[in-house]
């Protein structure tokens, strides 16, 4: 079987419930994002981190699959529709709170930063974010079936990514990297 069908080259790509949309569609540009994000966390995979932070990453890469497909899928009732439910939810709020363990609580804003696996899983959140964001805006059109059990994965997954970036770091012996809030001047404001 050829990798090349050339049913796309008019700008068009099927969808799970059948029929051709626009390569640029809005369901088309989130579930991209979505395999933006996986290939972004396996990038992240091939930098380096612990066991178990790899293992929780390519349990992540499997779900993103489920969450592409339930965006491909947009007829309620579908086969993958509804491949993401509250337990996936509830597994990243027990990861969170497991990994949090291990880290003292944030007094200041950090950047993005350390360690290359850890730098890369905080890209791999600020693509998470513009996917979130992707979501919700398909959510919000006409016609437009988005299961709400998407939205909350996707919040909390940021969530999770950020703590594991922060893990990762941890680990491996690095410090956040700290932001430098502005200092205020003592005649005024500190832009004035």
């Amino acid at each position: 079987m050829k990798i090349y069908t050339k049913t796309g080259d008019d700008g068009s790509t099927g969808v799970l419930a059948g029929g051709r949309v626009l390569k640029d569609d809005p369901r088309v540009e989130a579930y991209g994002t979505i395999d933006e994000l996986n290939a972004a966390l396996g990038l992240a995979r091939s930098l380096g981190m612990d066991r178990q932070a790899d293992e929780v990453v390519g349990r992540l890469q499997n779900d993103l699959f489920k969450v592409g497909a339930a965006l491909a899928d947009p007829k309620p009732g579908g086969p993958f529709h509804d491949s993401i439910v509250l337990d996936h939810v509830d597994e990243l709020e027990r990861t969170i709170d497991s990994l949090e363990t291990e880290l003292l609580p944030l007094t200041q804003f950090i950047l993005p930063g350390g360690v290359q696996g850890a730098a890369q899983i905080h890209f791999a959140r600020t693509v998470c974010r513009r996917a979130e964001r992707q979501v919700v805006s398909l959510s919000r059109l006409p016609n437009e079936d988005v299961p709400e059990t998407l939205l909350a994965y996707l919040n909390r997954l940021s969530d999770l990514l950020f703590v594991l970036a922060r893990v990762v770091n941890h680990r491996a012996q690095v410090r956040d990297v700290l932001w430098e809030a502005p200092k205020k001047r003592a005649d005024g404001p500190a832009n004035a």
